[in-house]
């Protein structure tokens, strides 16, 4: 089976220039055959920095570099000439994108907007030339500064998707299926567990020309935070989403269970998650009638806006696009 092209995980190494080392000349010429110290001070080393980049959606160009090195500066020369400074290298990722330590795990930064550049190794300063080092009582000074070295690390590379409704659900939810109705994504869609693999965006036309981005997360099962099935890895990808929209099928035994469950899911693998703004949609309405839709509202949570959809004949969709938008705009 082929490799998926969705990578939202990658471990590079990355490894900064050194700086290049100031120059111990003394000035020749012709009649001048003790002339003072003119050595120049060496180059900066290049930086290694990253940039948003939304042209980006996945880490996959990075997958296969595993060593990112920068060039060293150059070496200062006499008649004060400064060496040249490295080339800095520019890595582009996806909007989204959180830098981590490879052995701490400690952050060390996030990129989130277009055009975000921030240094993630800094290149070594150049060394001072002997130039630099003169005085009335040493005049004559024989010794510079050598270069800084550059910095160096394994770092990881994780992306979490920028949307603004995030679907959160079990496996065979009808996730897929409203993403595909309701936009123009067209995500893998069959009858059985775990069909998607790997996020899905798509956006959802409001009225009057306004619009949202959705995002289709593969499904969750009981104990996810704690690595079962496949939702832990994508678990992230929630963390930045505006509105969570939780669908729960009408085939399940009790819908309320099904979504405290899915609510104990993202308490345990980041608390915070909870203050984000929730709407309940329960899904594939088409199997029931109007008498049971009645029977079921009455189980469902009192705090949370919940709306009856079914993506197959699209009954309900209109009304579950409007309580989203009143979220977002919250």
């Amino acid at each position: 089976m082929a490799e998926s092209n969705f990578i939202d995980y990658v471990k590079i190494f990355c490894a900064s220039g050194h700086g290049g080392a100031g120059s111990t000349h003394l000035h020749r010429a012709k009649y001048v055959p003790k002339g003072g110290p003119d050595g120049g001070d060496g180059g900066r080393g290049g930086h290694i920095i990253l940039r948003a980049n939304p042209q980006f959606w996945t880490l996959i160009h990075l997958k296969y570099r595993k060593n990112v090195r920068a060039e060293n500066g150059d070496p200062g020369g006499g008649d004060l000439r400064k060496g040249r400074n490295g080339t800095d290298i520019y890595l582009d990722v996806p909007c989204g994108t959180v830098v981590k330590d490879a052995e701490t795990e400690e952050v060390l930064m996030e990129l989130v907007d277009a055009g975000d550049e921030k240094i993630l190794c800094r290149g070594g300063r150049g060394g001072l030339g002997n130039n630099n080092f003169k005085s009335p009582t040493n005049q004559t000074p024989r010794y510079a500064q050598p270069g800084e070295d550059g910095e160096e690390g394994w770092f990881v590379l994780e992306l979490k998707l920028l949307a603004d409704v995030g679907l959160v659900g079990f496996p065979n939810a009808g996730k897929s299926t409203l993403l595909a109705t309701v936009t123009s994504a067209k995500p893998k869609i069959a009858d059985y567990a775990f069909t998607t693999l790997e996020p899905n965006l798509g956006i959802v036309r409001y009225y009057d020309d306004r619009s949202f981005v959705m995002a289709d997360i593969p499904g969750l099962i009981e104990g996810a935070h704690e690595g079962r099935g496949i939702g832990i890895r994508f678990l992230r990808h929630i963390e930045r989403n505006s509105v969570l929209l939780f669908m729960v099928s009408v085939e399940e035994d009790d819908i309320a269970a099904a979504y405290k469950t899915l609510l104990a899911e993202l308490k345990q693998y980041n608390p915070e998650l909870l203050v984000k703004k929730r709407v309940l949609a329960v899904t594939k309405c088409d199997l029931i009638d109007e008498e049971i839709e009645q029977e079921i509202e009455k189980t469902l949570p009192k705090r949370i806006p919940h709306v009856f959809i079914s993506s197959s004949t699209g009954y309900g969709l209109d009304k579950l696009k409007e309580k989203l938008w009143k979220a977002l705009q919250r």
